[in-house]
């Protein structure tokens, strides 16, 4: 599999448009195209971007060893999370989580028991 293919993989997986994906990387869908074809090589810019957006593994996408995407811990996932966040600009999620950056601990302390209420009512029933 060539690198553009392996490109072509990443954004299937992700389910983006030619546009999408390469809006998210300041380049049009022409250039996106033209990489999936093997038409233009990946740059060293472009794979290095590839990869800090779409969190991909640099090694499978330059020489198809390994794992398409690495392996996030817990903090880089909510890391990733609230990044993704900062670029919505008036969606349920970014909504919510203010509402939770909101609470008191008293409060946080009474959605803890009503999650804790919740899961229980489901492993009885």
């Amino acid at each position: 599999m060539t690198q553009g293919e392996r490109v072509k993989e990443i954004r299937k997986q992700l389910n983006m448009t030619l546009e999408k994906f390469g809006k998210s990387l300041g380049v049009g869908k022409t250039a996106i195209s033209n990489i999936e074809n093997n038409n233009r090589n990946l740059t060293e810019q472009m794979i290095l971007s590839i990869c800090r957006e779409f969190n991909v593994n640099e090694e499978w996408l330059r020489t198809g060893e390994g794992e398409p995407f690495r392996k996030l811990n817990r903090n880089q996932t909510i890391t990733d999370f609230a990044g993704d966040l900062i670029k919505e600009d008036d969606s349920f999620k970014t909504r919510l989580i203010e509402s939770l950056a909101k609470l008191s601990e008293d409060e946080w302390k009474v959605l803890e028991k009503i999650a804790v209420d919740l899961a229980n009512k489901k492993d009885q029933g």
